[in-house]
């Protein structure tokens, strides 16, 4: 009986060790991709923690999902060029994967396989099969697929300061959805095509002139695009998996210096890991002035205080820290629509706390204090609280109203009016009336 109950403990510790856990990666590689040829990006996320399992894509075993519940904190697609997986793998599959909160990294080609058909699924338009990314600038002996990229410094993504980095694949154009977020773009002299000749140049300047729908050309088209739902999970588009590679890490650009696709995919993996721009609200509070606990409800016209208190993520340190530096988070009272909206400022000497005050509006009813922020990169913060506004009772009215003084006046002279005639009417003389002692004839 000891030795069951010895057992049983180990098996719990052993199931909490693993749900505690939270740095599982299945990589599904494609057999035609030699591991070795992407040591540096995986060789990376071993160093930081990550526990990786490899299987192929027409492989059953390990499972990315038992019972519905995945098995992996995040899924790693490196197989751009499969055309059929295993059962467990289908674009319905792994969207279902980032509704339980799953992290995808996803490497696109410009063959048409199942993987075309997810990108559409988060608002990416892929171009006709088998027209890669072309570009003749800058002058390389590489070909012309094979792209020296520049780096935007404005995602917050990003680190700032990226060299180039090369790319070879295939563009996508980018939805009207806000939930995407563009990570590379292509070059503006870029452009797709089933051939590396000029010979269609002619057809595209006069697209582009024209501003042809139809025309894949230009920094508006997507190379490395990102995009997170409304939990917070996140799947990244690559449009070509040759820029994981270590020949890519470690391939000189056209000016002479080294490229920065070691640093671009690791910031990249970070970010769709959940170790960047990781914001969380750890807890909300409400009272009136001068109080420190929350009512049951409030009156018309309270001054409420509210305070957020909001951290982010350390992956140094695998901690979540105050967070103050968000300058643009608002707050609303709403009752079916917003009666105050108001700027929700960070407070001074006080990390991580976000404090606004502000009265209660003249009308009652059932009301929510309502955050909403979502910014691109950044995970979304949401609160919603419901408290009641009731009028004021019957005693907490003031005994005069200033407004009021009109009416009293009238009330006051009208009951002055009527004692004074009511006197006069008692107390005056009566006309005819009779002296003593006269006789009647």
């Amino acid at each position: 009986m000891r030795l069951l109950s010895s057992a049983l403990v180990t098996l719990l510790t052993l199931t909490t060790f693993s749900f505690a856990s939270s740095s599982s990666v299945l990589v599904v590689l494609d057999p035609s991709l030699d591991r070795e040829n992407y040591s540096i990006f995986f060789g990376g996320l071993e160093k930081r923690g990550y526990n990786l399992t490899f299987r192929a894509p027409k492989d059953t075993s390990p499972a990315i999902t038992d019972y519905d519940v995945p098995n992996y904190d995040h899924v790693i697609l490196f197989a751009p060029d499969t055309k059929s997986y295993a059962k467990d793998i289908t674009p319905q599959s792994l969207v279902g994967l980032l509704s339980e909160n799953t992290n995808l990294l996803i490497a696109l080609s410009p063959k048409q396989t199942p993987l075309t058909s997810l990108a559409a699924e988060f608002s990416l338009v892929l171009p006709p099969p088998e027209t890669p990314l072309i570009s003749h600038h800058p002058a390389r002996s590489e070909p012309q697929t094979t792209i020296p990229v520049t780096v935007s410094s404005s995602s917050p993504i990003l680190t700032p300061g990226i060299p180039p980095v090369w790319f070879t694949g295939a563009p996508h154009a980018l939805g009207s959805t806000p939930m995407l977020i563009p990570i590379l773009r292509a070059p503006a002299e870029s452009f797709a095509a089933d051939s590396t000749s000029d010979a269609d140049s002619d057809t595209l300047v006069s697209a582009s002139e024209k501003g042809g729908e139809g025309l894949w050309a230009g920094s508006q088209m997507g190379l490395v695009t990102g995009f997170q739902t409304n939990v917070n999970s996140r799947v990244v588009f690559a449009g070509g998996v040759k820029m994981f590679s270590d020949e890519y890490a470690t391939k000189e650009l056209p000016s002479g210096g080294p490229p920065g696709n070691a640093l671009f995919v690791t910031d990249v993996a970070a970010w769709v890991f959940q170790e960047k721009l990781k914001l969380r609200i750890d807890a909300v509070d409400h009272h009136r002035v001068g109080e420190s606990e929350a009512p049951k409800m409030y009156t018309t016209n309270d001054e409420i205080v509210y305070t957020a208190h909001i951290s982010a993520y350390d992956s140094e340190t695998s901690t979540w820290k105050p967070y103050s530096g968000i300058d643009d988070l608002q707050l609303e009272f709403t009752m079916l629509d917003p009666h105050i909206r108001t700027s929700l400022p960070p407070v001074s000497g006080s990390p991580g706390a976000y404090q606004v005050q502000f009265r209660a509006p003249d009308r009652h009813g059932v009301f929510k204090f309502v955050l909403n922020w979502k910014r691109k990169g950044y995970s979304y913060l949401e609160s919603s609280t419901t408290v009641p506004v009731v009028p004021p009772r019957h005693d907490q009215y003031p005994r005069f109203l200033s407004a009021a003084w009109p009416y009293y006046a009238g009330a006051i002279s009208t009951s002055a009016g009527f004692f004074l005639f009511a006197a006069l009417w008692l107390a005056g003389d009566v006309k005819g009336e009779r002296k003593k002692g006269s006789k009647v004839e």
